[in-house]
């Protein structure tokens, strides 16, 4: 009779139990996966693309109008797919706050472009290479050795020596329109260099020659790194460079690296003589010669840290103060009450110093408010370590991500009359809107670990050049010009047509001399 029941329970119950198991286990591992794909989360929204080639052919030349717009429809985080890259774009403060209060680390790199590796001793350099030991290095001496106030104030007697060689040189072109742009540019070259390694020991004819290959190839740069790129597309080509951008950018990085090399060789050379240098190159080799640094501190990495100072001062400060002059020009009323408080500071009897700089509120404020209606960099660029999620999105590990800076500069949500051009909305703040990035709703120079370590440089020089500009002359369009206030997307957000400008003296004769 037992064995009866067991063969029964054996040959009836284990199979429905095995069964009943086998869909509980069935039903359980169905909810799982309706679970986990709930769950998980989403890439950003974004436009649709074709097979391939993603949204590359709906791009639009203008970047940041462009991604302006999507962002109306897709919201402040939205993705791309450019090519093989996987792109997400940030469009506002509240993103990014979020990405560097919480994430700083992880978007601490940068997303480096195909033209920017032949150009920068293969991404090596403080601009482009990764965040690690090697970038912390070359930001430690830059910050600590090379941008600090003790060593900027005392080459404040090479800036004055430039600023007052330009003033001189435009009042010999008084009455003549100049090119303000390339006439900044060239006078940033000069002041740069001379902080940098002391100047260039040329002759006139020769100085001239150089200066002029090297406006030439900053543009270049410039516009190389604006161009879209299938080597950034679709990386596994890049060997190809089917463009031929590589090349160029090769043979501008081999003018630049010649031209360093001409330095460093000519610097070494010199130093048996009695001759003090104190600048900046002096410090580094300083630097090179200790012990700790011999294995760190090698001859290339001494050219990328001259290289980034001269390329990012030099382009960026003169972008920025065109633009200053262009809004200036374009509103003669508050141009008026810049040299009003100038002359009240400095006087009609004395060129302008750096120690005016710091009494010259309304004149930082103009400058705050042309950064932020004409960012120099508009987008800038990252790329998370890890998968992150942001914004209730998943940022992937090794996305390309662009923070639209043109578009958080005029978000109606933190700003009054975006589109309008108000100083006075500077005046009074403190250090609510500073150049560091903390106030997240304005980051001309950038935000977090990467923002700009040229701002002590920046503070001191753009207002610089710009009060002596404004203090010296009046100035005016040529007769029948019509000012021209498009910008060009590029690396940096340039004018498209150059500044045209005629200066008239403000001051005594005796003082241009």
């Amino acid at each position: 009779m037992i064995s009866k029941a067991l063969y029964e329970f054996t040959t009836i119950t284990i199979p429905v139990l095995i069964l009943s198991i086998t869909l509980i286990f069935f039903t359980l591992y169905q909810y799982g996966i309706k679970k986990s794909r709930k769950e998980k989360v989403p890439l950003p929204p974004g436009p649709r693309g074709l097979p391939i080639v993603g949204n590359l052919p709906f791009l639009d030349r203008n970047l940041h109008t462009y991604f302006a717009k999507l962002a109306e429809t897709y919201g402040p985080i939205f993705k791309l797919q450019l090519g093989s890259k996987l792109c997400v774009v940030w469009n506002s403060a509240s993103i990014v706050k979020e990405a560097q209060k919480e994430h700083d680390i992880m978007f601490a790199n940068r997303d480096v472009l195909a033209v920017a590796i032949p150009a920068s001793y293969g991404g090596t350099d403080m601009i482009w290479s990764p965040y690690g030991e090697h970038w912390r290095m070359l930001r430690k001496i830059c910050v600590r050795e090379l941008l600090n106030n003790t060593r900027l104030d005392a080459l404040s007697g090479l800036r004055r020596k430039e600023v007052q060689g330009m003033v001189k040189d435009i009042y010999s072109k008084h009455g003549n329109s100049i090119n303000i742009g390339e006439y900044i540019l060239v006078t940033m070259f000069h002041l740069i260099t001379s902080m940098l390694w002391g100047g260039t020991e040329l002759e006139k004819e020769d100085k001239n020659v150089m200066v002029s290959e090297f406006v030439k190839v900053i543009h270049e740069i410039s516009e190389l790194h604006g161009q879209p790129n299938v080597s950034d597309f679709f990386p596994v080509l890049a060997r190809f460079d089917l463009q031929g951008l590589g090349r160029k950018a090769k043979r501008f990085g081999s003018w630049l690296d010649q031209l360093l090399e001409n330095v460093i060789n000519q610097r070494e050379k010199s130093l048996n003589s009695n001759i003090k240098h104190d600048d900046f190159l002096q410090v580094l080799l300083k630097l090179k010669d200790q012990e700790d640094n011999k294995s760190t501190l090698s001859r290339t990495v001494l050219k990328t840290l001259l290289e980034d100072m001269l390329l990012a001062a030099t382009k960026s400060s003169s972008t920025t103060i065109e633009w200053v002059m262009t809004e200036l020009i374009k509103n003669p009323e508050i141009m008026q009450k810049v040299q009003d408080e100038i002359k009240e500071v400095v006087g009609m009897g004395n060129m302008v110093e750096e120690t005016h700089l710091l009494k010259l509120n309304y004149l930082n404020a103009v400058v705050k408010e042309v950064m932020r209606l004409h960012p120099t960099v508009p987008l800038l660029m990252r790329s998370p370590s890890a998968s992150v999620i942001l914004g209730g999105y998943l940022v992937p590990k090794g996305t390309k991500i662009l923070v639209n800076v043109w578009a958080i500069l005029r978000d109606p949500q933190y700003w009054d009359d975006p589109l309008m051009f108000k100083p006075d909305r500077f005046l009074n703040s403190g250090n609510d809107y500073d150049y560091k990035g903390t106030n997240f709703s304005y980051l001309p120079f950038g935000t977090g670990r990467r923002v700009c370590v040229g701002i002590p440089m920046a503070e001191k020089m753009v207002p610089y050049l710009l009060a002596s500009l404004l203090h010296s002359f009046d100035w005016k369009l040529p007769e029948a010009m019509e000012l021209d206030l498009s910008a060009t997307f590029g690396l940096e957000l340039a004018k498209t047509t150059p500044l045209l400008a005629i200066p008239t003296p403000r001051l005594s004769g005796a003082l241009y001399a």
